[in-house]
């Protein structure tokens, strides 16, 4: 099959180039404009990176405009019926679904790496005691390495698999633990006899003095959210850890670099945004009024957990979600007015000709905050949460950036809009601006 080309010309010389195509599996066309700068002398401007492919993956696939998220090549409606996290991570990392034995001893290496270094409990007090959960989070994944510098070696296949490992297991352990630091409660150790969300629900709410029941609804519901945010592709906090690893740095300082990015309301903090709007709305009877107010180009009110970077179409994730949410306050009995008025929001923007001429359609942090909430989970918790689901597509895009041959640190261009070259005065001479 003959290569496909596109020709670029420069019209203010009349010089061409040809460039080739460039076409996934899956997926638009890509021009591969690795000559353009050699050969006319120019490179390319895209803010925030929204139309440029930056890496080939085979991890996950999403196509926006039919609102479809496949992880390697498994949609998410099968994997959120028929799987668990457990099962998603090794698919992620290891790129095909493990038989029953594989299965079984990746859930007892993931058990048993859950318990954390004792030192590490003494680097937690190095945190004031009102510290955001995942301040503390970050710090602590960004100082695994002085602990666990055993397997850093970044080119060794083995090192890698036992990071990856330790990265999965621990981070329950290290969110549930600033968790109860910043509560001023005494840790709680990981249970190898729970499964990996009911163990998190356990180091997250038990007590030394007495037991501690998980709630099988609410660790199944926890185990899907984690399932559901494992990876998003390209997005903001696994294009950082891909930027951070291809200075070769360290998988423990690139998936902090990671969870830094996921703290930002534009990215990981958007359920936490999603409750405050809903508190805001108060009483189901004033959503007509807020949905005119997101209306209304005059108005900063804005709608949260409608519309997506990617999605122009449901986010898959929203509707699968949505059923959960409604089980879980079901099977809790929790009667929470918020869910009355999110319900309301989507009937009202479904419906309303300027959500749907703008594809604004609610996304998975409309209904995940709902989730939490109904499980006891705090909203300074949130997006700590997702930071633990989001851990193994860290890992997955960072071994396979590691593992890829043609890679290359990375390092973007500009467009340079400051003053021109000028001359050094000396300060006695120089007069005011």
């Amino acid at each position: 099959m003959p290569k496909k080309t596109v020709t670029i010309t420069d019209n203010n010389t009349g010089k061409s180039i040809e460039v080739d195509i460039l076409q996934g599996s899956q997926g638009p066309p890509v021009i591969d404009i690795g000559t353009v700068y050699k050969e006319l002398g120019m490179f390319t401007f895209d803010p925030g990176f929204v139309n440029t492919a930056a890496c080939e993956s085979a991890i996950t696939f999403i196509d926006g405009e039919k609102g479809v998220l496949q992880y390697r090549g498994y949609p998410i409606e099968q994997l959120a019926e028929h799987s668990n996290f457990l099962e998603v991570c090794y698919l992620l990392y290891y790129g095909d679904l493990p038989t029953r034995k594989q299965q079984k001893e990746f859930d007892s290496i993931i058990t048993r790496h859950s318990i954390i270094h004792e030192g590490l409990h003494d680097f937690y007090s190095g945190f004031r005691r009102d510290a955001h959960p995942m301040a503390i989070t970050c710090g602590v994944m960004g100082a695994l390495s002085s602990f666990y510098h055993d397997s850093l070696d970044i080119w060794d296949e083995r090192s890698r698999e036992i990071t990856a490992h330790r990265l999965i297991a621990k981070l329950p352990t290290i969110a549930a633990g600033a968790y109860r630091y910043s509560k001023g409660e005494p840790f709680a150790y990981p249970k190898n006899s729970l499964d990996y969300a009911s163990n998190f629900l356990h180091m997250m709410n038990s007590f030394p003095s007495e037991e501690y029941q998980v709630n099988e609804i609410a660790a199944k519901a926890l185990d899907l959210l984690f399932l559901l945010h494992a990876d998003h592709e390209q997005n903001a906090s696994t294009s950082t850890v891909r930027l951070a690893g291809s200075s070769q740095a360290n998988p423990y300082a690139c998936i902090s670099a990671g969870v830094g990015t996921l703290w930002g309301p534009a990215h990981g903090g958007a359920n936490e945004a999603v409750i405050k709007m809903l508190k805001e709305i108060g009483d189901p009877s004033r959503t007509k009024e807020f949905v005119n107010r997101a209306k209304d180009p005059s108005s900063n009110f804005r709608l949260m957990g409608f519309g997506h970077r990617v999605y122009k179409n449901y986010d898959p994730r929203a509707k699968i979600i949505r059923k959960m949410s409604k089980k879980v306050l079901d099977e809790l009995k929790v009667d929470d007015p918020l869910f009355e008025i999110a319900m309301k929001l989507e009937e009202i923007a479904l419906k309303d000709e300027y959500f749907i001429e703008k594809k604004l359609y609610p996304n998975v942090d409309f209904y995940s905050g709902i989730i939490l909430r109904a499980i006891g989970i705090p909203t300074t918790m949130f997006t700590v949460i997702f930071t633990i689901g989001r851990t193994i597509g860290w890992v997955s895009q960072w071994q396979e950036m590691v593992t890829d041959k043609s890679h290359r640190i990375g390092r973007p261009r500009q467009v340079y809009i400051g003053k021109r070259k000028r001359k050094y005065i000396p300060v006695a001479k120089r007069t005011k601006n």
